[in-house]
């Protein structure tokens, strides 16, 4: 989806025009006895942060309201201060969480940044490369009033349980330079955390080994790596889900080509983002309980009273399983 960042640009036009902006630098080894200052552009990301550092690491998650759709934050003076006093920042990146580079950049500190897209190495190598270009196209544009194209690059990498397993080996090495005496802790713990994951994965793959090839339908690519992680067929017209992404209505023959995925031969299941809503994405899931066909909710922030990401993304694979008549032997 495009991202709506006019206060966002203007604050951080304001604050580079009194300091600028330096390059990242080795983090300079913590303080005895004190946490590290970590920033997260999401809860989920705070989670894993969590896990890795335990109580070494203070986090602070910009977006964790389980209500508001990530796609049209705007960054706050509270956030700008929070980031200029991290020593590490965790962001997706490509193109997901934009404002929070901003942040940094204008804060004029070095903090360690780690991307998940491009610790994941699913973000093709171009992409990565020309992601300050895009960036900058994209502020260009916003200013025009037009919207930017994501391509057929699914940044929400977050779905993606080696890409995460991958970002806590990462962080315990970033976090490990920052703090040496906890180093030892870190590793341990992202281990742990990694063992976690890979039975998320066992569970993931058993729904596809129970029904190879099982049509499903998806308001948005937001879950896209765990549906074909599972082995699951996405029937959904492309055309549709970028549009939903995009934050545009899909012409009405697209909309009506996804309506017919619950007529005849109905696909067994439709995944939504909870967090983003349509007429539209109103309409499919209307479709869908009419039929007869399961949904299943899926976030892109953790629900109000979940701290975990083994937890939380554990839960959703269980009712995806459940919605298909599958177990996962959780």
């Amino acid at each position: 989806m495009p991202y709506r960042r006019a206060a966002v640009a203007a604050f951080t036009a304001l604050t580079l025009a009194g300091c600028g902006a330096g390059a990242e630098a080795p983090p300079a080894e913590a303080p005895a006895g004190e946490a590290l200052p970590v920033v997260a552009s999401t809860n989920v990301y705070g989670s894993i942060v969590e896990a890795v550092g335990g109580d070494r690491v203070s986090v602070e998650s910009l977006i964790d309201d389980p209500a508001a759709d990530p796609h049209s934050y705007e960054s706050t003076p509270a956030d700008a201060a929070a980031v200029a006093g991290a020593r590490l920042v965790v962001t997706n990146g490509g193109g997901y969480d934009d404002f929070v580079t901003q942040l940094v950049e204008a804060s004029g500190a070095t903090p360690t940044v780690v991307e998940a897209t491009e610790v994941s190495g699913l973000e093709p190598a171009e992409e990565h490369a020309e992601g300050e270009d895009h960036a900058a196209e994209e502020h260009a544009a916003e200013e025009h009033g037009h919207e930017h194209e994501h391509g057929a690059f699914n940044e929400h990498v977050w779905y993606s349980l080696p890409a995460m397993q991958a970002l806590a080996t990462r962080l315990a090495t970033d976090l490990g330079a920052a703090d040496p005496a906890g180093a030892a802790e870190f590793t341990a713990n992202a281990e742990a955390f990694n063992g976690q994951v890979a039975e998320l994965l066992t569970r993931t793959e058993a729904i596809g080994a129970a029904q190879p090839g099982t049509r499903v339908a998806v308001t948005e690519p937001v879950p896209g790596y765990l549906v074909e992680a599972a082995g699951l067929t996405d029937a959904t017209p492309a055309a549709f889900t970028e549009a939903i992404e995009e934050d545009t209505d899909p012409p009405a023959a697209v909309l009506q080509e996804t309506l017919a995925l619950f007529q005849g031969d109905p696909v067994r299941a439709l995944v939504v983002n909870a967090q983003t809503e349509t007429p539209s994405t109103d309409q499919v899931r209307q479709a869908a309980q009419t039929a007869g066909v399961p949904v299943v909710e899926m976030t892109e922030t953790l629900p109000e009273g979940t701290t975990d990401y083994t937890a939380w993304m554990g839960a959703q694979i269980d009712a995806l399983a459940g919605a298909l008549g599958t177990t996962t032997g959780s």
